[in-house]
């Protein structure tokens, strides 16, 4: 094992409670988003898609527990792709599917470059390209599915940023049928998962992941130098809330599961919006 990737000799009684508690707290969330929101039949074949994040690293150790036990048949792709990393970014992402034996598959794209000439916040156009790159590259594999690492704490993080920048009551969904590529559908089966969760995951196998690694934001794989950003501060708003009120994050997550549309002034289905005048 290198340097890179070095685990510590742990007591066995104490890897034990580990195991079982990794497995309480990723897989039991894992496998219940996934009967709770129907994000996996019979015959799928999904794309992983790996950002080099640690999100998206343990989606895909996730998704290969869950195949070794499988109920029904279906195939996985580990789907990487290289917006212009830099040399030393592509060779953490290829260190750590290596470790962490994930056969991963890459392809190139131009992102970085492109969203270089946009002077002000390129992250939405980026990821709005990075997600129609997937879906190709997916399609082009023969799957019908691609698989996002988005967690629990990025669903409620989205209400509240939702509600208090753009002024919108929205979240993500768990899975979502893609407009451009039809037959295609979005699913996020880490949406019932804590990212302490995940940080205690990367922290006891001593692993470092990617932050961003664009250009623009000069991440490269150190936390520190990531620039702030709403989500950042949405983040920050949660825990300080968390501090008088313990229970706010389970709260802002049931706000989108009981919505009660007869107290709201009007929703939008299907694009069409409707006021509650219209049910008066």
């Amino acid at each position: 094992m290198d340097e890179h990737n070095r685990q510590t000799q742990i007591p066995p009684d104490q890897s034990i409670q580990r195991v079982r508690r990794f497995r309480e707290n990723l897989m039991t969330p894992f496998t219940k988003a996934i009967r709770t929101y129907d994000l996996l039949q019979p015959g799928d074949r999904v794309a992983v898609c790996i950002s080099g994040g640690k999100d998206s690293m343990l989606m895909a150790r996730l998704f290969q527990e869950l195949q070794r036990h499988r109920k029904f048949p279906f195939e996985l792709v580990f789907l990487v792709m290289d917006p212009g990393y830099a040399p030393e970014n592509r060779r953490l992402i290829e260190r750590n599917a290596a470790y962490l034996n994930i056969p991963v598959e890459f392809f190139a794209s131009d992102i970085f470059s492109v969203v270089e000439e946009i002077p002000k916040s390129p992250c939405y156009l980026c990821a709005r390209m990075r997600r129609g790159h997937l879906y190709k590259q997916a399609q082009l594999r023969g799957c019908n599915k691609i698989a996002l690492g988005h967690h629990y704490d990025d669903v409620i993080e989205t209400i509240l940023m939702g509600l208090m920048w753009s002024g919108q009551f929205q979240t993500m969904m768990p899975k979502v049928r893609s407009k451009n590529f039809p037959g295609m559908e979005l699913i996020r089966p880490m949406t019932l998962i804590r990212e302490s969760e995940i940080l205690a995951w990367r922290d006891y196998h001593h692993l470092r992941f990617l932050q961003c690694a664009c250009h623009f934001t000069e991440a490269v794989a150190h936390p520190d130098t990531a620039v702030s950003s709403k989500r950042k501060e949405t983040k920050e708003l949660i825990r300080t809330l968390h501090e008088t009120n313990p229970d706010i994050e389970a709260h802002l997550f049931n706000s989108v599961r009981c919505v009660n549309l007869d107290t709201v002034l009007g929703y939008k289905r299907r694009g069409e919006e409707h006021s509650f005048l219209d049910d008066y």
